[in-house]
């Protein structure tokens, strides 16, 4: 390496840190350098003991500087150690294997803080983006993701993210959605059965109506074969008006009745379960205020590291050395406190997605439950319909074998048999 040249930032790995400490705790015993020698770790040594004495001390502050933040060792390690969460027994099989696009890496995360130690290194392209708390695959690098059930046009695959809400200048969670799609279903079955009440409500009145019709007593002295089947006609309306009672009857029993009593406490069920939503979201968006306040800690610390760097080169102070040490300890806190941050969101983000996934698909599978409910409802109102119609047939089919036996001969031989005055025809008067 040429000198003066700017020196590369090399990082510290947990065996570096406690092997310099170690090297350290050497110096001040033999005076020399010969313990930090000893006790760094080869990532250090290619570095540290160079012929140039005055680049070997840039060098140094150089390691320091970037703390064990962007550690070549830890680089590739997920902010998360911990093992998968289990997933709710009630998840497919298929949903097993996937999980979203979380797992922010130490490396990234903490490089994107330390971007301004380097700059004339432009930073590599994000591979998330946070919208609202959560954090999703950025669409410019965003690898193709298979739809958890393909085909099926399923709730647990299309409502991960907010909607811009139509009334206010707020967003709506996709979830809530879901939600509002359920109670807007509860209503709707509601109203559905306040329609067939008022149905029913035509059916009583229409059957009292046929009764006490039946009951008049207007064409009651037609005779003959035309007065039976005029009396018929009335005697129909009281069989349909009783038939149009029981009409009613089961359009209560077996209509009206199951769709308002269908899942009485569904509202209850469902407040439930959006708190239990609710909840973790804000939980969620808690542990992103973490990461947050962590990130910009972890900024502050390194400018304020990397000032007192300058300030030593240039000897501005006699304490500086000490100053460094401090800085960087807080520095190395810092990082941790932020892997730390990110590892616990990782962990609500998680959780939130599992219950996502749990949670709407049972939406999901209680949709399809009130649609068949309905349906099977709805087919036995036809049912009872045409039941109506078969027995309303039936109190007419008299009627017409009656209208069919009406002879105006004989009704007027019967007649004439009752009413007959004399059949003796008067003649001429003789003088």
């Amino acid at each position: 390496m040429a000198r003066g040249s700017a020196s590369p930032r090399v990082s510290l790995s947990r065996c570096c840190k406690s092997r310099t400490e170690a090297g350290g705790k050497a110096r001040r015993r033999t005076g020399s350098a010969a313990g930090s020698r000893q006790a760094t770790c080869s990532c250090w040594r290619s570095l540290e003991w160079s012929p140039l004495r005055p680049e070997r001390k840039a060098r140094r502050l150089s390691f320091h500087l970037a703390g064990r933040a962007t550690c070549p060792l830890r680089a590739g390690v997920t902010m998360s150690t911990r093992p998968p969460m289990r997933p709710p027994g009630n998840v497919p099989a298929v949903l097993l294997g996937f999980q979203p696009a979380l797992a922010l890496t130490g490396a990234l995360c903490l490089q994107q803080n330390l971007g301004s130690l380097s700059p004339g290194k432009k930073q590599s392209k994000e591979n998330t983006i946070t919208i609202n708390c959560v954090t999703f695959p950025h669409p410019d690098t965003m690898p193709e993701q298979q739809l958890l059930k393909p085909t099926e046009w399923s709730y647990c695959d299309y409502f991960w993210a907010d909607k811009k809400d139509p009334q206010g200048n707020g967003t709506v969670a996709g979830f809530e959605l879901l939600l509002q799609k359920q109670l807007k279903g509860k209503q709707m079955q509601k109203e559905m059965s306040e329609f067939v009440r008022e149905r029913i409500k035509i059916e009583e009145e229409y059957a009292k109506n046929l009764a006490k019709l039946s009951q008049n007593s207007l064409a009651a002295q037609e005779e003959g074969s035309l007065g039976e089947a005029w009396a018929q006609v009335k005697k129909s309306l009281a069989d349909e008006a009783e038939v149009h009672l029981k009409f009613s009857a089961k359009l209560h029993s077996e209509v009206e009745k199951p769709l308002m009593n269908f899942r009485e406490n569904f509202k209850k069920d469902m407040k439930k379960c959006d708190h239990h939503i609710a909840d973790l979201r804000k939980q969620l968006a808690s542990r992103y205020a973490s990461v947050e306040k962590a990130r910009k800690a972890l900024t502050e610390r390194q400018r304020d590291l990397e000032m007192k760097t300058q300030q030593l080169e240039i000897k501005l102070s006699n304490k500086t050395e000490e100053d460094i040490k401090k800085a960087r300890r807080k520095s190395t806190q810092a990082g941790d406190d932020l892997m730390r941050c990110v590892d616990l969101y990782n962990q609500a983000q998680s959780k939130w997605f599992e219950e996502m996934v749990t949670t709407t698909l049972e939406l999901e599978r209680l949709e399809v439950e009130r649609v068949e409910m309905i349906r099977q409802h709805l087919c036995q109102y036809t049912q009872l319909r045409h039941e109506t119609d078969m027995f309303n047939q039936s109190t007419v089919e008299p009627v017409d074998q009656l209208l069919r036996k009406v002879d105006p001969a004989k009704d007027r031989e019967l007649w004439v048999r009752e009413h007959k005055t004399g059949n003796i025809r008067p003649v001429d008067m003789e003088i």
